[in-house]
């Protein structure tokens, strides 16, 4: 990777665009520190994925999404919370709905594009179909959602003069994203997957294919990868958190590539990632073992309730938030059990009442959300 050439740049009148050159190639890695984070990030990937198989992983996958939606967008300048996202939108500030929509679209769009994954394989159409959802509804809408761009675009600056960065030009953009393709396809290349992942993503964004969203896309991809590859059984690992600690260090990492040649920082940095992640993944799973040990204990103080009080729990895994409505409706019983329960539940400091209000009030499942 030493002798890795980003690409050049291209005048095009008044600014120069860059213009990256082919990734599905023949790689030569002998930084050995890359190897040794491969090798660390292998195992610690290989970990979360076995350790996943010890819970309910389908119970709590919505709030692994949910993470990574809401900081894959506070990226992008989007914010949101973890109670916020699983709140109904009727119940969300209007001067937060904006930021809701965009979060709940990155959610309907990693669960579709999961969905695909049965029946395409890693391409141009499953990428355009993920960025159709993204974009449905929401602040990008009028720019193209599910098509490549048909125009020139830049990243930072008020416009394409003092731009920090200008993509290749749009003419070139299948052909790129071809290139992606064939080299996330190609199981003759020897390459390991995860190296291949993080040059994928700095390729994806130098491209910027889109003319919204690209950021987004580019960090669900990662995801999409690595369950196509079979190297998770679930979408459980989301880097977006750790680049979004590390914000700086992660669009500096990816601007030194193009200035400097340098891919394997940014390798470095996207393997420290992976490890830290799947670290967080761990300890965030074990959080979830020893809660579910200290709710069955105190499930049995409560008597001939313990049975409503489970199919609660069961519900608060997939939706941390609940009202008393949505209570009645899962213990088929009246207003009054309903509020009965919810009681004990919050005696027990199982639910915590988040609105301050007399009626219409709304509950969280504290202890779980602050596992996430």
């Amino acid at each position: 990777m030493e002798k890795f050439i980003a690409g050049k740049y291209i005048n095009q009148g008044y600014y120069q665009s860059f213009q990256p050159n082919s990734i599905n190639k023949e790689w030569f890695v002998s930084d050995m520190t890359v190897f040794n984070l491969l090798s660390k990030a292998d195992r610690h990937l290989g970990r979360l994925d076995v350790y996943s198989e010890y819970v309910d992983i389908d119970l709590f996958i919505s709030m692994h999404i949910a993470k990574e939606a809401i900081q894959s967008s506070k990226i992008e300048g989007t914010q949101t919370n973890m109670k916020d996202v699983f709140l109904n939108k009727n119940k969300v500030s209007i001067e937060k709905r904006n930021d809701w929509e965009e979060v709940q679209n990155y959610i309907a769009a990693m669960n579709e594009a999961v969905k695909m994954l049965h029946t395409l394989p890693f391409s141009s159409r499953l990428i355009k179909q993920t960025h159709k959802i993204l974009l449905r509804g929401v602040r990008g809408k009028h720019k193209l959602p599910g098509e490549y761009r048909t125009s020139q675009n830049w990243i930072g600056g008020a416009t394409i003069d003092d731009a920090v960065f200008i993509p290749p030009v749009q003419t070139t953009i299948p052909e790129l994203m071809s290139d992606i393709e064939k080299l996330a396809n190609d199981n003759q290349n020897p390459l390991p997957d995860l190296l291949k992942i993080a040059i994928i993503h700095y390729q994806f964004e130098t491209i910027h294919p889109f003319l919204d969203g690209n950021g987004r896309v580019g960090r669900l991809l990662i995801t999409l990868y690595l369950v196509n590859k079979g190297i998770l059984k679930q979408p459980i690992l989301y880097l977006s958190d750790f680049f979004e600690r590390n914000r700086t260090l992660y669009y500096d990492n990816l601007m030194r590539v193009r200035t400097h040649n340098d891919l394997t920082q940014w390798i470095k940095f996207f393997l420290t990632g992976v490890i830290e992640t799947s670290k967080e993944g761990v300890v965030t799973f074990d959080g979830i073992l020893q809660l579910q040990k200290v709710l069955e204990d105190k499930l049995k103080t409560m008597g001939n309730r313990s049975g409503d009080a489970r199919k609660v729990i069961s519900y608060l895994y997939t939706k941390p938030v609940i009202d008393v409505s949505k209570v009645k409706e899962l213990i088929e019983k009246s207003n009054v059990s309903a509020y009965k329960l919810i009681a004990s539940l919050e005696k027990l400091e199982i639910l915590e009442e988040i609105t301050g209000y007399q009626r219409g009030r709304i509950y969280m499942f504290k202890d779980y959300i602050d596992l996430f």
